[in-house]
């Protein structure tokens, strides 16, 4: 996936058909596809938007923050990809930034800071993305909705609420973007495993905070003769890959440019999905019977409607089969914080 985006961003620069696509003429085998960010002028928002940018698949990018979005729109618009860009800087103006998107991803709101756990970002995060989910309910209700903003264990769960009251939920429609996770593990175990990272492939489980993360590197490929304590390794430092970030930064910020990496390579796999590309398969935080609990992060065939296939978890080894018990507690406890602070 990762591989492939980039090759269909080089070619858009660099093809004949690229001098087509820049002069503002649409490519019938290229369908007209609108992406809102919701944050765009953030730590996150600013690289997330100039990789929508670069992305073949977009025709039209529409920006929005409470700040300094235009001049963000205008720097992003000068650059020579398909994409019409437009900013929008006000609560008067979201209802425009989201009217006809076919996708929109949210990295609105605070970062983490050193000390503060997901759970320290809930009532500021909280209250930002129920305001932009009624948002979204009311201008474009059929969009996919790219959840970045943490603690995405429980962002997602209120975007569910708020779209229930709306009358617009749509399971196949809404993500927890847990893709960095699954970034980290790949480029940490081949690192270990010394194998090409972009021939690497591990599915990651569970949520997006802390031990809810839970790395499948029993199913990882390729194959690699890594000790128990070298998995246990892995496995930990994949769950607090964020918190490896915050302290790097010392107080400067969080895991920004990954996220927005991640976060396109999401947005690029839901797009392609929308467009009918067939087998697109992504790990993402959703509705799910797979477990008791309501929502789970697992692989899911991504299509035309959105989510198309929950799969399953597949063979576990027992060191997951613990790990998949210790997490479940903790992952209820967000799930439920976030429906409560929803429908109170």
């Amino acid at each position: 996936m990762r591989t492939s985006m980039l090759r269909s961003i080089k070619s858009l620069t660099t093809s004949p058909s690229a001098h087509i696509l820049r002069r503002g003429y649409s490519s019938e085998a290229v369908p007209l596809r609108k992406v809102t960010v919701l944050g765009a002028a953030g730590g996150i928002g600013q690289p997330l938007s100039l990789l929508m940018k670069l992305n073949p698949l977009v025709s039209n990018l529409a920006l929005y923050d409470i700040a300094n979005t235009p001049g963000v729109a205008a720097d992003i618009s000068h650059i020579n990809t398909r994409s019409e860009v437009v900013g929008y800087a006000s609560d008067a103006e979201l209802g425009k930034a989201l009217e006809g998107a076919d996708v929109v991803i949210i990295p609105a709101g605070v970062p983490r800071k050193p000390g503060m756990t997901r759970d320290d970002l809930f009532n500021i995060n909280a209250g930002i993305v129920k305001g932009l989910c009624e948002a979204i309910a009311k201008y474009c209700p059929k969009a996919l909705v790219n959840m970045i903003s943490n603690p995405v264990n429980s962002t997602v769960p209120i975007a569910a609420e708020i779209f229930k009251k709306a009358g617009t939920y749509d399971p196949k429609r809404l993500f927890g973007v847990t893709t960095l996770d699954v970034v980290r593990a790949k480029t940490f175990y081949a690192g270990k495993a010394m194998v090409p990272v972009a021939e690497v492939n591990v599915p990651v489980v569970g949520g997006h905070a802390g031990i809810t993360i839970l790395p499948l590197f029993s199913q990882a490929t390729p194959k690699a003769n890594l000790s128990d304590e070298e998995l246990t390794a892995l496995t930990k430092r994949t769950q607090d890959g964020g918190t490896e970030v915050v302290e790097a930064k010392a107080g400067k910020g969080s895991a920004t440019l990954s996220m927005a990496y991640a976060g396109a390579i999401f947005a690029d796999a839901c797009l392609k999905g929308l467009n009918g590309v067939p087998d697109v398969i992504e790990c993402s935080f959703v509705q799910s019977t797979v477990t008791e609990l309501p929502f789970f992060a697992s692989k899911v065939r991504l299509g035309k409607n959105g989510v198309e296939e929950v799969l399953g978890l597949g063979p576990l080894s027992d060191y997951e089969k613990e790990g998949l018990e210790k997490l479940k507690p903790e992952l209820l406890s967000s799930i439920e914080k976030g429906i409560k602070f929803a429908t109170q």
